[in-house]
């Protein structure tokens, strides 16, 4: 997993006022917490941490203004319209520590023809070392069947990670291609004598 430097400095100004003006000057607001410490406020760089958020699980290595402490994202607030990052808050880890994170399952292959492919989960919920986070697992459904499935409890995970969730969990399976169903002909005889008195002009009465 990525490890990602950020400097950081103290906030000590709190408020909407406060935020709306660290923002205007290309930063985020956040808070570090965690292991029963005091929540420290945070102002950090806007565009790095932007391109930190991007990776699934990035550690964040906050350093500066007394700060030396490797944290976790738990929540990111965004603008609804731009997207920019609003506020963050960071979880404080320790190396060695074992976190539970979601961590992306990806597919690869293709399933064989008339078939199709049914993800039902997107991320799977695991417990690892929060130095090493995996980045995701991948699921190869090549040339795979109606009937396949996997299980959260079927998937390889690497060394030292355990599943957190349900591993009954059905992840991905592949079905039949759903086919239309025709009308029988009686039924698209009647449908059609039906559809042409609708159209056909009313007699005038004498």
């Amino acid at each position: 997993m990525a490890e990602v430097r950020i400097d950081a400095e103290l906030r000590t100004e709190f408020g909407k006022g406060a935020a709306r003006k660290i923002r205007r000057s290309d930063k985020v607001p956040a808070v570090l917490y965690g292991h029963g410490t005091e929540p420290r406020h945070l102002t950090l760089p806007g565009h790095e941490l932007l391109l930190a958020l991007r990776q699934a699980n990035v550690l964040i290595h906050v350093k500066g203004d007394g700060v030396d402490e490797i944290a976790l994202p738990k929540g990111v607030q965004r603008d609804p319209i731009k997207g920019f990052v609003e506020h963050v808050d960071l979880l404080l880890v320790k190396r060695g520590e074992k976190v539970t994170v979601d961590i992306p399952v990806t597919v690869s292959g293709d399933v064989i023809g008339g078939a199709i492919l049914d993800q039902q989960l997107v991320a799977l919920s695991v417990e690892a070392e929060a130095t090493h986070i995996p980045t995701g697992v991948e699921v190869d459904v090549d040339g795979k069947d109606v009937g396949f499935a996997v299980h959260a409890g079927e998937i390889a995970l690497p060394k030292g990670v355990t599943l957190a969730g349900d591993p009954e969990a059905l992840v991905l399976h592949v079905i039949a291609t759903p086919t239309a169903e025709l009308p029988e002909a009686g039924e698209a005889a009647e449908g059609e004598a039906a559809e042409e008195a609708e159209a056909a002009p009313a007699e005038s009465a004498e």
